[in-house]
């Protein structure tokens, strides 16, 4: 036993798997602990649009949410244009204030009705929010304007304004609220999908770059180094294909939404996976197995920055515009677009088609840049055939 750990502890691959182990704990805890802290304090990051068509008692309404609530407030928009923007998730919740409220709170018999619009579309943390937010303007807001309007009808019986007031207190909330949803996720297991994605592309296309880097330096000087990188491309290129197919597949055998359809998903499953590809091997090439610190980092930092378990307008202000660099990000937004509904996703296929070429090209750099060693004298340019 003691001979086996000694002859181990020789390897240099016995130490490199002990640090790269230490350094995943590492380079997480900083990340996560740094990315995550104070997310309750960027709320103020998140917008609700107010659709208020009522000059009365809605007018009063969209002032106090303006005053009290600790989000952006919207105003100014019609319905469909609120609708839109929360389309390409610009604000998270709409609330239509409709014209006839200060009318139903006036009348006796009747309700005023506040709508909430939430588009499922998002990270999880989104529909929470906003749902308990939903639930907290009905609460205060509508009592508010329920003792308002009580008040009213009371002073024009010429009940005195002290009584009124007193009688108005007494009366039982008169607004009532419907959520509607915009894109809805059926279900836990297709909430998950986009980080699923994210995450199962991005370790699979480091790891396939660890070992092609490692089949790389394998292959020696028999093979020169165009000829080695233009290899990488065509098996990158054919490998995405190939793996976002089985992917796209599984997904949907097992029950997953497919808003966009089967094709659109697949196709641009195989781009984010190609850029991530390219992304990570970027690090690889550069920097040879070293690289592969870098990406421990850059999986700890999409996983947080992309947007696919926590809304990126909560996020630090370092964090949210780095996500802007990185592919995860574009794979998100996409990758809920397609799978739960939403826009175009042709913005998000053009980031990723700009990081793609902007990793390919540093590749192709570093590869030029890079001192081929010579090749000794009576070597043939490809490995050689052993006899027999």
């Amino acid at each position: 036993m003691l001979h086996a750990l000694r002859a181990y502890f020789k390897k240099p691959a016995t130490i490199i798997g002990i640090v790269t182990a230490m350094m995943f704990q590492i380079i997480f805890s900083l990340i996560w602990m740094t990315g995550y802290n104070g997310i309750t304090d960027h709320t103020g990051q998140l917008s609700i649009a107010v659709v208020n068509e009522d000059q009365g008692a809605g007018q009063k309404l969209g002032e106090q949410l303006a005053a009290s609530l600790p989000f952006k407030i919207t105003a100014g928009l019609n319905l469909e244009e609120a609708q839109a923007m929360l389309e390409r998730r610009e604000v998270q919740m709409v609330l239509h204030v409709p014209a006839d409220f200060s009318k139903r709170l006036q009348s006796q018999g009747q309700q005023a009705e506040l709508a909430y619009t939430i588009n499922e579309s998002n990270p999880m943390m989104i529909k929470s929010m906003m749902q308990s937010v939903a639930s907290g303007i009905t609460a205060t807001a509508g009592k508010q304007a329920t003792v308002q309007g009580t008040e009213v009808v009371l002073k024009q019986a010429n009940v005195p304004a002290a009584q009124a007031q007193a009688i108005a207190q007494g009366v039982a909330d008169k607004v009532t609220s419907t959520i509607a949803y915009t894109n809805p996720v059926a279900g836990m297991n297709n909430q998950m999908v986009p980080m699923m994605l994210v995450l199962a592309s991005y370790v699979g296309s480091m790891i396939m770059g660890m070992n092609l880097q490692q089949a790389t330096m394998m292959l020696g000087t028999g093979i020169s180094r165009w000829s080695k990188f233009g290899a990488r491309v065509l098996i990158n290129v054919g490998s995405s294909v190939l793996i976002a197919l089985v992917g796209t597949s599984l997904v949907i055998a097992m029950g997953g939404q497919h808003a966009g359809g089967f094709v659109s998903l697949w196709l641009f499953q195989a781009l984010f996976l190609l850029t991530f590809m390219f992304f990570s091997q970027m690090f690889l090439i550069v920097f040879g197995m070293a690289g592969m610190l870098f990406n421990i980092a850059m999986l700890s930092v999409q996983l947080v920055s992309s947007g696919a378990m926590v809304p990126r307008e909560l996020l630090g202000s370092f964090y949210h515009a780095l996500s802007e660099y990185l592919p995860a990000t574009y794979a998100v937004n996409g990758g809920m677009n397609l799978l739960f509904g939403g826009p175009s996703v042709g913005g998000e296929a053009q980031m990723l088609a700009v990081i793609l070429v902007v990793c390919a090209g540093v590749g192709l750099a570093a590869t030029a840049l890079r001192k081929e060693a010579p090749q000794p004298s009576g070597v043939a340019a490809a490995d050689p055939v052993p006899a027999g």
